[in-house]
């Protein structure tokens, strides 16, 4: 397995990507609309460890409570089947089964810590030849 990034909910977009790449100095990567699950994210990442951020931005969230800016850790992984199989003989909880997200080829399933704090399994899609 290997860690990817930390994802935050942000409440606004713009000003966190100014925040994170003029005041902290990472580097802007991307930003898109993931029109199925309401929101918007972008990447920005540190240009010297490069660890990334993921900034994520729910439509009509209005309100947040004192905790919930850490949305997800994400970690990369070869099989996602078979890594879900061997997390559940350990009694892992699977908050979501997996699937790909439009216009994307990699699939994506979360768990949860004993926290309840979600852990993104992300399996690329292979390179195509």
């Amino acid at each position: 397995m290997k860690f990817l990034h930390t994802s935050i909910t942000v409440r606004n977009m713009d000003e966190s990507l100014a925040f994170y790449t003029e005041m902290l100095g990472l580097q802007f990567e991307r930003r898109r609309t993931i029109p199925e699950n309401h929101a918007e994210i972008a990447f920005v990442r540190d240009p010297i460890s490069g660890a990334r951020v993921e900034l994520t931005h729910w439509d009509g969230k209005e309100t947040f409570e004192a905790g919930e800016q850490l949305d997800h850790l994400a970690f990369e992984v070869d099989d996602l089947d078979r890594t879900l199989m061997r997390l559940r003989t350990k009694n892992v909880r699977v908050a979501k089964e997996p699937y790909r997200l439009s216009g994307g080829s990699s699939r994506i399933a979360f768990v949860l810590d004993p926290n309840d704090v979600w852990i993104e399994l992300i399996e690329r899609a292979p390179a195509s030849a």
